[in-house]
């Protein structure tokens, strides 16, 4: 059972941090097609370089061994940055297809966490 979910938990890593990576380089990079995207948030565009770094530094976080303090704050960034993105694109009226890509997100966020590897987490020792 260990094995399947450490499998499983690749899988959703894998697919997780392609995409956010890809999602933050093109934000990073200020690509049209993403500046389109952001228009009806209102977001000035130094907000969209900035949340593209943070995803690409999140990613990294996630998959380099050790640094778990930093691996369970890159978890909360990119949750915080997804759920962000749902909220604003409802404030803004702007729920379009757009909005489904940061829904899935957000749930590929929790089961990675979730299912990551024992050596992955911050373990307390009760005493």
């Amino acid at each position: 059972m260990e094995k399947k979910k450490t499998v499983l938990y690749w899988i959703v890593t894998g697919l997780l941090s392609f995409f956010m990576f890809s999602g933050g380089l093109a934000q990073a990079l200020q690509l049209k097609e993403v500046l389109d995207g952001f228009k009806p948030l209102g977001y000035p565009t130094y907000f969209i370089s900035l949340i593209g770094i943070w995803k690409i530094l999140g990613v990294i976080a996630i998959l380099i061994p050790k640094f778990k303090l930093l691996k369970e704050w890159a978890y909360a960034g990119l949750f915080f940055t997804m759920t962000g993105a749902v909220i604003s694109h409802i404030a803004s009226n702007d729920v379009k297809v757009q909005i489904i890509a940061p829904i899935v997100f957000t749930v590929f966020i929790g089961l990675s966490w979730y299912l990551r590897p024992a050596d992955r987490k911050i373990v307390t020792v009760k005493t």
